[in-house]
């Protein structure tokens, strides 16, 4: 080896040394630091401060390669030490069961796991130890989602993400996606094709109560030209308050997106009129009273609020019309002032979710007015009480 080498050989034993004494400074700092060593200098690959001797070592080897190439096949034939990774965690996610898993690793500790949802945020579970799986409450996916698991290794801490997307052609999915129930039992649930789908695309719903995680397909699909763009239920016997909507879609030509949506029950049901309407009169009210309406699921009367329209008829066309709001109590009734003699009325009362607006239909009108005969008696009491009142 060239004298050049040999000098280069000698002043890096002696830097060698003082970057030992230096290493140890640095490992006795770093057991005090921060557990998550990411966010150290050293781990992020940022470079020393100038001077350093870990510096000058790098500046002496560069030189003696330079000075004699031999270096540079000696360097080429050692074992130079390396980082080894974090071993995956292979993780996995279950749509169906909203379950995240991943593999369990010896000596190490997971703390948390986070699904990072674009509508709702970051949802955080807490793990307890030595798990490796954690389930998060429903929520649609159709817009994507990522998970995390924060992990606490000797080897090494990290956290580590899967990016769970929706496969498929952009703008392939079914669009404008609604359900509504009426007269308690039955469901019409409606979607439009998506703009960029092929036209061999068809659509399908699948339907799953989120109590007992029970699904079931569409029984009977509307359809536009061989499409599928409705869906028509008869028995609802199986969903339960919240329930988790999926239309997936199929086509030789191209992947179909999906579009999932979790509905609650009370949002989508439009109330039937009340039952049992009934009208009874005095010489100066008429009373008014009904029944709530049957609804998917029992509610108290406090739950609903009631829509009255009182028109007054002359001649068979409307000459006025009062709308009247009253909320739901035991009674259900409403005083509607109205002396005799009264022209003919009619009621008709429609129904409401007490915090949700969403109006039913209309009853039947229900028509009241002050009997002929009982008319005439009532205009010949007040003749004779105020004879001034011409005569017909």
């Amino acid at each position: 080896m060239s004298l050049q080498c040999n000098q280069c050989a000698h002043f890096l034993t002696q830097q060698r040394a003082v970057q030992d004494n230096n290493q140890m400074s640095e490992r006795q700092e770093t057991e005090k630091a921060n557990r998550w060593p990411e966010r150290s200098l050293v781990q992020w690959g940022l470079p020393h401060p100038s001077g350093s001797p870990t510096r000058l070592v790098a500046t002496t080897v560069l030189l003696c390669m330079l000075l004699d190439p031999v270096i540079l096949q000696t360097l080429g034939h050692q074992d130079l030490t390396t980082v080894e990774g974090f071993p995956s965690l292979n993780m996995k996610f279950d749509s169906r069961r909203m379950e995240l898993s991943w593999d369990c690793k010896e000596n190490t500790t997971y703390l948390e796991c986070v699904m990072i949802h674009k509508e709702k945020g970051p949802i955080e579970i807490m793990l307890k130890e030595n798990e490796c799986h954690c389930k998060f409450p429903d929520y649609s996916l159709h817009e994507g989602v990522t998970f995390m698991v924060k992990v606490n290794s000797i080897q090494r801490p990290i956290p580590e993400t899967l990016v769970y997307t929706n496969s498929g052609g952009k703008g392939t999915a079914a669009q404008n996606f609604s359900c509504f129930i009426y007269n308690a039992n039955f469901m019409n649930c409606t979607w439009a094709k998506g703009q960029a789908a092929p036209d061999d695309v068809q659509y399908f719903l699948y339907i799953r109560d989120l109590k007992y995680r029970r699904e079931r397909e569409c029984p009977h699909y509307l359809e536009d030209s061989g499409t599928h763009v409705g869906c028509h239920l008869e028995d609802l016997s199986g969903l339960a308050y919240y329930n988790y909507f999926l239309v997936n879609g199929t086509s030789q030509r191209t992947g179909i997106q999906f579009f999932d949506s979790i509905l609650y029950w009370k949002k989508i049901e439009i109330y039937s009129p009340p039952n049992n309407i009934s009208v009874h009169c005095n010489v100066s009210h008429c009373l008014i009273q009904w029944e709530k309406p049957v609804t998917r699921h029992t509610l108290s009367n406090r739950e609903f609020k009631y829509q009255l329209d009182i028109q007054r008829l002359k001649n068979k066309e409307h000459s006025g019309n009062q709308l009247i709001e009253v909320s739901g109590n035991w009674e259900n009734k409403y005083n509607f002032p109205s002396p005799e003699p009264r022209a003919k009325h009619t009621v008709k009362i429609r129904t409401s979710d007490a915090r949700i607006q969403r109006w039913g239909s209309w009853s039947q009108p229900v028509e009241f007015e002050t009997p002929a005969k009982h008319q005439s008696w009532v205009s010949f009491l007040l003749m004779k009480r105020n004879p001034f009142i011409p005569r017909n």
